[in-house]
């Protein structure tokens, strides 16, 4: 790393406000800010939402512009339709709740970043995430974003000690406020420009309709509703267009309420319950990655995060071989397969899974 730049910086900008400011806060400290945009998957049809749309990267340009910095965008179409979205059709097709983030910002996202500050000399890369990065004796650390209502470590367990010794987070230090504050007094051309949605690809937030029009080899179509007793109580449109915990649009006459407890992909059968029969004493998690050493999961506070939106919960760690047992403090509704189980202690994010299953 001799040769590289320590006052050279590429950020990635989605177009978006928290970027945006990142890359203020940077040329502020005296970086030389190169703007990275990333063309990730062609549209279709005109979203009503999403990000990383051409839009998105024009008002990057915009920025960039503004700022006086240089821009570039890169295509990574290739790498994002077989590492995020064709790994997303694939999970709903196996009754699994894919999380697409995660895959995205480990194997396409800062990947890319990484090889293109490689390739310009840059030692240092950044981006827009609600988060941080402390450097410890022999290895580095990621933390929450002190916003917890906006923390994203949640979708950035998968990163190593490669990208986290070169990475910055420039806004993880501030409440989502504060940076949205920031943007009008820097006078920002995209300061009032509303956050976008996780899903990037998926436009209007249907992925059902959009897994039934591109990936149509995964839709197995109707199939039965069946209740506690192991008896059909209706008629479903595809496992793929359903989530543990889910209650809307099941449709009329169960009688009391009924949430979605398993999918079963392989007899084309969606389970319905209780609101008390999604409640689990614990998960397995598989293809486990630790960020830091695994000895301070037996912290005091040691957690575990289920979904995004989840605030965590203590838990009892156990490796079994390639698999981690977690034994939560309380009973926690909702664990679905195909989610992420993510460790912390305190505001130290430690690692993650895939949750394979809840433990009755």
């Amino acid at each position: 790393m001799e040769s590289y730049n320590r006052k050279k910086v590429v950020l990635g900008m989605s177009g978006g406000v928290d970027s945006s400011v990142a890359a203020v806060l940077l040329k502020q400290q005296g970086f030389e800010v190169i703007g990275v945009s990333m063309e990730l998957y062609s549209c279709d049809r005109p979203m009503g939402k999403g990000c990383c749309t051409p839009k998105d990267r024009l008002d990057a340009k915009r920025i960039c512009d503004q700022l006086g910095l240089a821009h570039d965008i890169i295509d990574l179409r290739s790498g994002f339709k077989n590492h995020v979205i064709d790994y997303f059709a694939a999970e709903y097709a196996k009754g699994r709740t894919p999380l697409p983030c995660a895959p995205c910002n480990r194997d396409v996202r800062f990947k890319a970043l990484l090889d293109y500050a490689d390739a310009v000399g840059a030692y240092w890369i950044a981006t827009g995430h609600y988060a941080r990065v402390q450097k410890n004796e022999g290895y580095f650390s990621l933390l929450r974003g002190v916003d917890f209502k906006k923390d994203q470590s949640y979708f950035l367990w998968g990163l190593s000690q490669k990208e986290l010794s070169r990475l910055q987070f420039p806004i993880g230090p501030f409440p989502k406020e504060r940076v949205r504050e920031m943007a009008r007094e820097f006078g920002l051309a995209v300061s009032d420009k509303p956050d976008s949605q996780e899903l990037c690809f998926v436009g209007d937030d249907d992925h059902t309709l959009f897994l039934e029009e591109h990936y149509p080899q995964y839709v197995k179509g109707p199939g039965d509703f069946i209740d506690e007793a192991g008896e059909v109580v209706g008629r479903h449109r595809g496992v793929h267009a359903y989530t543990v915990g889910q209650r809307r649009g099941l449709g009329a006459g169960f009688g009391e309420r009924r949430y979605v407890v398993k999918l079963d992909a392989e007899k084309n059968r969606v389970l319905l319950g209780s609101k008390n029969q999604l409640k689990a004493n614990g998960l397995v998690a598989k293809n486990i990655h630790w960020i830091g050493p695994w000895s301070v999961v037996h912290g005091p506070q040691s957690i575990v995060r289920i979904r995004s939106t989840h605030k965590g919960v203590a838990a009892h760690f156990q490796m079994e071989g390639e698999s981690l047992q977690i034994t939560f403090e309380h009973p926690q509704e909702s664990v679905t397969p195909g989610q992420a189980a993510v460790f912390y202690n305190g505001d130290v994010c430690l690692g993650g899974g895939w949750i394979e299953r809840g433990l009755s």
